[in-house]
């Protein structure tokens, strides 16, 4: 058991190491400029304060560093392309360096741009407005821009400008002569043999993959940009309640499932097999949502139903109240939204459980203990049980994630502050440090519950070994 344990364990390591590049990939990969989204919202025009507070939070969060221990690209290609922190502008150098490969005159062509645009905002403030406007929104365009057809077009685009606004020339002229002249010597200079030269470069533990994995195992999970709090102090109260829910759902669906499946499986066809299976159809078949709204209007409110249950929520009993009576108010509650996570997976759960037990009892062996005068219920419930509970196992492997990731229609509905809910919310503002937590916590469960489904596959069935669990 220990050694088919350890076995089981070794192989998760790999596989942790592979999801977790997945969810940095993932994270890495969300929409967005992800420093833009932590800068606190401010309305200073000075541009060196921006870009230092930009800058700031870049190192703040490690989006400064490499992204992994090592890199393999083209030689064209520096190893120090993580130093530009803007997304569209990294974006934008790389695709100018796979056109042209010469990164040395890429850099000194998007320096000219860069000092373009900076040059824009120390203007006098007696120059036209409109002509600094239409200049500083065409120059704007060239950070992003990679096409030579495009970029030459800005060029005769912002000519047109200064010759539109003579005073403005005096100011711009010189540097639109610099930039449009590193451009020229960038297309001439080009050195496409280089992006078939391949490189390897090394960057050590100072990355931020190194840097996110080794926190999260430690348990920091980031900060939240929006919030400016601990990822773990805000995931504490959603992880409670959800917890609280998903547990109670869990075990209130196999436990019920097990006895009634069992008990269709019994008196198959009989006039309670029937009507079960009717009911459980019925319900498999019922919307979550439309269950959840139909109870809370006709069983918490008076106007339309019953007050038998309270309404949305968790109460408003402060943290200072009494323990029973904080635990009443909330498991008053919680009725109706554990009911609504439990008769869909009952539904289902029984079904299996009855195909399951249908199958066992008409074995062989069932009939030869049937044979020998055995009591039924030992038959059924010593003999049967254990080879029948092997889907349920399974099904165990595959509901446990959901204690992580809970359920957002739910939670909505009942405006319960669960991770269902709090994931919702943090997909739709972008708070990604939260949305890939959540992400990797319940891979990590969904391991744990494949772990959990192969210690009882072995308990139900002794014979079970890491060979025959491997060919499955």
């Amino acid at each position: 058991m220990l050694r088919y344990l350890l076995k089981r364990i070794l192989i998760f390591i790999p596989t942790l190491f592979v999801i977790s590049l997945l969810v940095f990939g993932l994270n890495r990969l969300a929409p967005g400029d992800p420093i833009q989204t932590c800068l606190p919202i401010t309305d200073d025009p000075n541009l060196e304060r921006t870009e230092a507070a930009y800058a700031r939070v870049a190192h703040q969060y490690g989006y400064d560093l490499p992204v992994f221990y090592f890199s393999f690209t083209a030689a064209a290609y520096p190893d120090t392309l993580h130093r530009i922190l803007n997304r569209d502008e990294r974006e934008t150098v790389t695709k100018l360096t796979g056109q042209f490969g010469n990164w040395p005159l890429v850099q000194d062509y998007y320096r000219e741009v860069r000092q373009i645009n900076r040059q824009i905002y120390y203007l006098p403030d007696s120059l036209d407005r409109n002509g600094i406007i239409d200049f500083r929104r065409i120059s704007e365009l060239l950070r992003v821009l990679y096409q030579p057809d495009r970029i030459d077009f800005q060029f005769k685009t912002l000519e047109d400008v200064l010759n539109r606004f003579p005073d403005l020339n005096q100011h711009l002229a010189d540097d639109l002569q610099r930039l449009s002249g590193s451009f020229t010597l960038l297309k001439r200079g080009k050195r496409t043999d280089l992006l078939y030269r391949p490189a390897f470069y090394w960057h050590g533990r100072q990355n931020q993959y190194h840097r996110w994995a080794s926190r999260f195992v430690r348990g920091d999970f980031g900060t939240s940009c929006l919030s400016g709090r601990k990822v773990a102090d805000l995931l504490r109260v959603p992880l409670y309640w959800t917890g609280i829910m998903n547990i109670l759902a869990l075990v209130i669906t196999f436990v019920v499932s097990i006895f009634l499946g069992t008990r269709m499986a019994v008196r198959r066809n009989g006039w309670f097999d029937r009507l079960s299976g009717l009911l459980l159809f019925i319900f498999y078949s019922l919307p979550t949502f439309w269950i959840g709204t139909m109870l809370i209007i006709f069983f918490t409110t008076p106007e339309y139903g019953m007050k038998w249950f309270a309404s949305v929520g968790l109460g408003n009993l402060p943290t200072g109240a009494p323990f029973w009576d904080r635990f009443w108010e909330a498991a008053n509650h919680l009725i109706l939204p554990v009911f609504c996570l439990t008769y869909g997976g009952l539904a289902f759960v029984s079904r299996q459980m009855r195909g399951g037990m249908l199958d066992v009892l008409q074995r062989d062996y069932i009939r030869t203990a049937r044979a020998k005068g055995l009591d039924e219920r030992k038959v059924v419930w010593k003999h049967a049980f254990r080879n029948a509970v092997f889907p349920m196992i399974t099904m165990v492997a595959l509901i446990l994630p959901a204690v992580i990731a809970g359920s957002v229609i739910i939670e909505m509905i009942f405006s319960i502050p669960g991770m269902g809910r709090n994931l919702f919310e943090a997909i739709i503002r972008k708070d990604w440090n939260v949305v890939y937590t959540i992400v990797m916590l319940a891979a990590i469960l969904t391991m744990i519950g494949n772990l959990v489904a192969d210690m009882l596959y072995v308990l139900a069935d002794p014979r079970v070994t890491f060979a025959n669990r491997s060919r499955q």
